[in-house]
């Protein structure tokens, strides 16, 4: 898919939409990743080398029923934010942590490693000229969605030779409406030692499907991952790192290789701690969690992630037991996240070098 385009003032082509589909779009009503911005950003590698990449407008990829990737799941993909800062500029929110977690994944699928600078450049090339659609509503932003596949024309199971790497956008609200009710998952597993855990992996997620399908049809949102030998061991929560507070300490699952390292999540820990919060990466037990619910240790769980930012869990449904925790406990689930949103904003000094302006 290359582009003969006619350079531009960027780095690389651009060809531009002839008229912007921004028109009467309410940002403030939109269902989360489902109006896409004008244009992509598009790369092909092929030869062992990277081609020219080309900004183009959004629409359909023209790809054959034969190419590897539909076959044999040689699919990654990332996922991150651009925010709308006070002063109007806008700034990506730690997409060199993204690139870097790109690229393990890509490690782990035997697939080439991606150019930091077509990345990150291409990236900010793209949100400079979608910049409209990033949204002023407050606690929305511009969601930037990476995808990484293999293109070959071949049912030879090995590595592909070809890949195409796409990043498109689209403005999104909060991912959830309301405080979290997540059921256990005892019978499916997301991940399991030496497998694909610790990455954006698209077959992670389409595992996940089922389980996320049965709980929700029982009036849950989502699931919470118990590790793959024994059951018994929390990880996740559906597709979110998972945090609890107990006796004051806020405790989440550490990072075994079959839990995604998130970046939301190490942006948690790191601003717990500045608020003198303990944080301990530990293993917990679901049994400890029901322990620590009957003895009123347990004050308060949320889920962190890109998505979601940090979400309020108010009930665990664990075989008989209800956990049951009301929002108006979600102290430390608040304040976390508004010191969050403002860093991202602008609002307080980024004093890690989080924020990229673009």
């Amino acid at each position: 898919m290359g582009c003969h385009l006619e350079s531009t003032k960027a780095a690389f082509p651009i060809e531009r939409v002839e008229k912007s589909r921004l028109t009467g779009i309410d940002f403030a009503k939109l269902p989360f990743g489902s109006v896409f911005s004008d244009h992509m950003l598009c790369a092909e590698y092929r030869d062992e080398h990277w081609e020219e990449p080309c900004i183009v407008p959004y629409g359909p990829l023209e790809i054959p029923p034969s190419i590897s990737a539909l076959h044999y799941g040689q699919a990654i993909f990332e996922g991150f934010k651009a925010h709308r800062l006070a002063n109007e500029r806008i700034a990506l929110f730690r997409p060199r942590d993204n690139f870097a977690r790109f690229n393990r994944s890509a490690e782990r699928l035997a697939m080439p490693q991606i150019p930091e600078s077509l990345f990150l450049d291409g990236i900010a090339e793209l949100v400079r000229l979608d910049r409209e659609w990033v949204p002023r509503t407050e606690g929305a932003g511009l969601y930037i969605r990476p995808i990484y596949f293999a293109t070959d024309e071949a049912l030879v199971v090995r590595p592909a030779k070809s890949y195409r790497l796409v990043v498109f956008t689209c403005p999104v609200g909060p991912y959830f409406a309301e405080p979290l009710r997540l059921l256990v998952e005892e019978h499916f597993v997301r991940a399991f030692p030496g497998g694909t855990g610790f990455t954006k992996a698209s077959g992670n997620y389409a595992g996940s499907l089922l389980a996320s399908r049965l709980a929700q049809e029982q009036g849950f949102h989502n699931v919470v991952w118990l590790d793959g030998q024994t059951r018994t061991l929390i990880e996740e929560s559906g597709v979110m790192n998972i945090f609890f507070v107990i006796d004051g300490e806020a405790i989440t699952p550490p990072l075994s290789g079959t839990i995604l390292p998130g970046v939301v999540r190490d942006s948690v820990i790191t601003l717990l701690r500045e608020m003198d919060v303990t944080v301990n990466e530990r293993s917990i037990g679901i049994e400890e969690l029901v322990s620590a619910h009957k003895d009123k240790s347990l004050s308060e769980a949320f889920g962190v992630g890109t998505a979601a930012t940090v979400a309020p869990i108010e009930m665990i449904r664990y075989r008989t037991h209800d956990i049951q925790l009301p929002a108006k406990t979600q102290a430390l689930a608040e304040r976390v996240r508004e010191k969050l949103v403002a860093i991202r904003t602008g609002r307080q000094p980024d004093v890690h070098g989080w924020l990229m302006p673009v």
